[in-house]
């Protein structure tokens, strides 16, 4: 009966190391205590191979190394018996299951001319794939498939092996590249096997990428890199935002951090659709700016990794900046090249100007407002201020009148329609000289007087449009804020906004979500393309923060910083120029804090501002929302009848006296002439009801004839309103 597995264990080394006698006494006692060793602690039988193996390679190749080194031979030779001892200790430590080391790139001489890495490489693959020994306990992938015809490729960042997997003839390769992955410790990936359809079946070439450098990014060919390749591939193309034009940097700093200089050959670029733009550059609408040049065939072009508003600009001691310069301009915030960002509340020596501003909830739109407040104030214009949501405006105790709430501010805006009547018939000429002081007639949140859902939209779309028409060289100007640039927020009045972007700058801020497109109907010159509900409430990055903050370390006295949100940030249109990022002034207190003086500017004392108690309860068109009231007498005398009571009769005077309306009536053409005289008397526009009232006849024989004046075009009628060609 032959020994057990147990004993073949236990006394297999002692055998082995008998046997090493004939390699050499050092070999012998070697394996002698590699076996002894292995016994004591019950090791396996792979362990035993190895260490036995170990002890005689090791121990082998010293004596002959020392022989050959005394000889007074060659030491290449002595240094060359070093790599089996060495391959042998590998094959020892890759038994006992440890990692793949990462093989050296240094390559020493061996007797058969092979290389260290080479004889490790060949040391594995016997040992896991081909044979033609076998580990107990472990199966072969494919015996005899031998790897021959090994190359080594070492370099700086990579080290890979080439050779090709042979069989004897009639044999079939059936190694797979995930076996051989296996082997050696590396991503399938990293392996490349040939086409078995291309090569003889007992031959399959094989590839290992033992150490693969990073990957570099592959740009096909043609395929744009850079800000002049993406221009002209996107942005100049016949179907870009910009079609035509070719781009010249002046400044770059990265793919998301440039400048340059849009040029097109002897044509103007023209208005830009900023969103198209940013689409094109695939950017977001924030991440884009244009500035426009003194030539009109070039435009300056803007792109930004991180928004050079995001800190603001702050103005808490300066006031001097927030007054009126020479030009009529007052500084309103900072435009992306840190330039000042103007706009004109006044036309010195031609009368006021016109601001539209629109901007949703929390977006900046309410300290725009304060801010032209202080503006004001400080230039000395008097303001008149309409604010149908009660206590939102801060510095409204800067104001000559403020009508907080629907019903008052309603009323204040019939007040300022009041005062550039008064003006108009006091001053005839529009080239009057400003003894008067300038005035604005701020509405805040007017899309609550003009919508249709509004009691008072007839009305405040009448007086409105009036006055965006006609009190600019009354030295009136109109400040209309809006939360959306929807037609509907305007009352369906197109001439509204018209006249606001015509006589003034326009201030855009962030709108809600579907709200602040400004195409189709919503279209404003200068500012094609730009969709305000795409402005972020949040500079990138900084929502993250917040979630990331410790709430119970929180100071709850610490003011907002500028870069906690892009409150302020929007786009500023001034007549004839593009839309232009910007943002407004970082106040770090209240604006009225910093009036200095708070006592409000008053308007001059004058008619209609000795009656304004009454003309703030006095609608001035009928129940139909026409026939506006066209003077200030009529609009006084109403005022007066309200106040009483009773209605008025006005005296008449002239032919009707005594005749009747039919004896004003004898002779149709006779009041023709009559019209005309009092129409150019006047000099300002009158309804057929206030013509039919001042001549002493009815509507129903002043109407006839105003048609067949119209048709000579020796009158023009402009929204009821009658006025001599």
């Amino acid at each position: 009966m032959g020994p057990t597995r147990t004993q073949f264990i236990q006394y297999a080394p002692a055998a082995l190391a008998v046997g090493a006698l004939t390699v050499g006494p050092w070999s012998a006692l070697a394996a002698a205590a590699a076996g002894a060793g292995a016994w004591a602690v019950s090791a396996s039988a792979p362990v035993l191979r190895s260490l036995i193996a170990c002890g005689i390679t090791t121990s082998g190749c010293g004596i002959a190394a020392h022989q050959i080194l005394a000889s007074g031979m060659d030491p290449l030779f002595a240094l060359g018996l070093a790599v089996p001892a060495g391959a042998a200790a590998l094959a020892h430590y890759r038994n006992t299951g440890g990692e793949l080391a990462v093989l050296p790139a240094t390559t020493a001489a061996a007797p058969a001319g092979q290389s260290s890495q080479v004889q490790v490489i060949t040391a594995w693959w016997a040992e896991f794939i081909s044979g033609p020994t076998q580990t107990e306990g472990r199966k072969l992938i494919q015996p005899g498939a031998v790897l021959a015809h090994l190359a080594l490729d070492v370099g700086d960042e990579h080290v890979s092996f080439t050779g090709v997997i042979t069989l004897p003839q009639g044999q079939q390769v059936r190694v797979k590249a995930a076996d051989v992955a296996s082997v050696y410790r590396v991503p399938v990936s990293q392996v490349e096997m040939g086409d078995p359809k291309h090569f003889a079946p007992n031959a399959l070439p094989v590839t290992v990428h033992l150490k693969k450098p990073a990957a570099v990014p592959e740009i096909a060919a043609g395929v744009p890199t850079t800000p002049e390749e993406l221009w002209a591939a996107h942005v100049a193309v016949p179907d870009g935002a910009m079609p035509g034009t070719r781009l010249t940097l002046t400044r770059y700093d990265g793919p998301l951090d440039w400048e340059g200089i849009a040029t097109r050959e002897r044509k103007a670029i023209g208005t830009v659709n900023v969103q198209g733009l940013a689409g094109n550059l695939d950017l977001s609408n924030i991440q884009v700016a244009l500035a426009a040049t003194d030539k009109p065939t070039q435009m300056g072009v803007r792109v930004m990794k991180e928004h050079t508003l995001m800190h603001g600009t702050m103005l808490s001691s300066v006031v001097d900046e927030l007054a009126m310069d020479s030009r009529g301009y007052v500084r309103l915030g900072t435009y992306i090249d840190a330039q000042a960002a103007l706009v004109p509340l006044a036309q010195p020596g031609s009368g006021a100007r016109h601001l539209y501003l629109v901007g949703g909830s929390r977006s900046g739109k309410s300290g725009v407002l304060e801010q032209v407040l202080l503006s004001a104030h400080t230039s000395r214009i008097a303001v008149i201020l309409a604010s149908p949501q009660a206590g939102t405006i801060a510095g409204a105790g800067l104001t000559a009148f403020c009508g907080d709430g629907l019903d008052e501010a309603m009323g204040a805006l019939r007040l300022a329609y009041a005062m550039m009547l008064d003006r108009e018939s006091r001053y005839r000429s529009p080239s009057f000289p400003f003894t008067d002081p300038l005035v604005l007639a701020v509405i805040d949140e007017a899309h609550m007087l003009l919508s249709t859902s509004s009691p008072y939209h007839a009305e405040a779309k009448a007086i409105v449009e009036q006055m965006t028409r006609r009190s600019l060289k009354r030295g009136i100007g109109v400040v209309l804020a809006t939360q959306t640039p929807l037609a509907e927020d305007l009352g369906n009045s197109s001439i509204i906004r018209s006249q606001l972007l015509i006589g003034g700058g326009a201030v855009f801020l962030r709108c809600a979500k579907g709200q602040g497109s400004l195409v189709g109907a919503n279209a404003v010159q200068g500012a094609e393309g730009i969709d305000l509900s795409l402005i972020p409430d949040s500079w990138p990055g900084q929502a993250r923060k917040v979630a990331d903050r410790d709430m119970s370390g929180l100071d709850t006295k610490a003011v907002a910083k500028p870069e906690d949100a892009t409150f302020g940030l929007g786009y500023l249109l001034t007549p004839g120029s593009q839309a232009v990022q910007f943002r407004s002034l970082y106040l770090d207190v209240p604006p009225a804090s910093l009036a200095g003086n708070p006592e409000p500017v008053p308007v001059e004392d004058c008619e209609a501002w000795q009656h304004a108690e009454a003309i703030t309860q006095t609608p001035v068109v009928d129940q139909r929302g026409r026939n506006l009231i066209g003077s200030l007498a009529d609009l006084l005398t109403k005022a007066r009848q309200g106040a009483s009571g009773v209605p008025q009769q006005r005296a008449q005077t002239g032919p009707a006296d005594s005749a009747g309306p039919a004896g004003a009536l004898d002779g149709q053409e006779q009041i023709k002439p009559r019209i005309l005289e009092l129409l150019r008397e006047q000099a300002i526009g009158m309804t057929a009801e206030t013509i039919a009232r001042k001549l002493g006849t009815t509507v129903r024989h002043v109407r006839p004839r105003l048609s067949e004046l119209k048709k000579r075009d020796e009158v023009i009628n402009e929204n009821s309103l009658w006025r001599a060609a």
